[in-house]
């Protein structure tokens, strides 16, 4: 009974985190184009007919859209305004690389317009989105990769703003609960229970660390990625910092660690 209530709770609570746009929408059609009849913010819009879309593999700054308490991110409006201007009247391409349709009924694409662009590329490029891909969704994340880190180079857009910083490993325990990439040089790794870890200090209780469940080591494996090639390598990860034992981010697949040094 207890373990049914706690059950019960933890579903509402996700309802009501959801956004109040998202209420009732039903479960949408798989479409490969659509005319595009209003954006909702920096990584989301709908196509006529009301299918909304959430423009897979990244993350742009966050409007509260009807989410009580919810703080307006730094560049927001702007990250909005970006996208506006790519799909404004436009008939666009989708395409689809893993999971297609998400917990809010969205569905997760891919988006080309007529002569071939691609407007997740574009974004990235302008530093109106940071990349934030998934385990079942990682098409084209290396790209990605290389268009945001170009725009961070030169701090563009979101990257001039100090909200979206690279935290150093030392940081980190300012930013719990937060989304952040975070860069550092590994001291050691090792797997334990067939959990691997990437420890960014001498003190695995308290100094950050990569934590990589068992079920999630085979997508490393698959890639040739051995835990130790990270050992003395200065690397960038991505994902939400929670704290256990010390900061950690829970690394689902290999796209979220880059490794900087050769």
């Amino acid at each position: 009974m207890y373990l049914r209530r706690v059950l019960l709770i933890a579903a509402t609570l996700l309802l009501a985190a959801a956004p109040a746009e998202a209420a009732g929408r039903p479960r949408p059609a798989m479409v490969k184009s659509g005319w595009v009849s209003a954006v909702v913010d920096g990584d989301t819009l709908v196509l006529a007919g009301g299918t909304h879309v959430r423009l897979v593999g990244i993350q742009a700054p966050k409007l509260p859209l009807g989410r009580p308490g919810f703080r307006i991110w730094p560049l927001a409006p702007e990250s909005k305004a970006a996208l506006e201007a790519l799909v404004r009247g436009k008939k666009l391409a989708l395409s689809y690389g893993g999971q297609r349709i998400d917990r809010h009924n969205r569905l997760l694409a891919h988006l080309h317009d007529r002569d071939g662009s691609w407007i997740q590329g574009a974004l990235l490029a302008g530093g109106m989105a940071r990349v934030y891909s998934f385990a079942d969704n990682r098409a084209r994340a290396a790209e990605m990769l290389r268009l945001e880190a170009a725009a961070r180079a030169v701090g563009r857009g979101i990257w001039g703003n100090p909200y979206y910083g690279v935290r150093t490993a030392l940081e980190t325990p300012q930013y719990f609960r937060s989304f952040q990439l975070v860069e550092g040089r590994v001291l050691k790794t090792a797997v334990i229970k067939r959990r691997g870890y990437l420890n960014f200090g001498p003190d695995w209780r308290t100094d950050f660390t990569i934590s990589i469940a068992p079920r999630n080591m085979r997508a490393f494996r698959a890639l040739g990625r051995r835990l130790e090639a990270y050992e003395g390598k200065r690397v960038p990860v991505r994902g939400w910092l929670k704290s256990y034992n010390g900061p950690v981010i829970d690394a689902t697949h290999p796209e979220q660690i880059e490794i900087l040094d050769p």
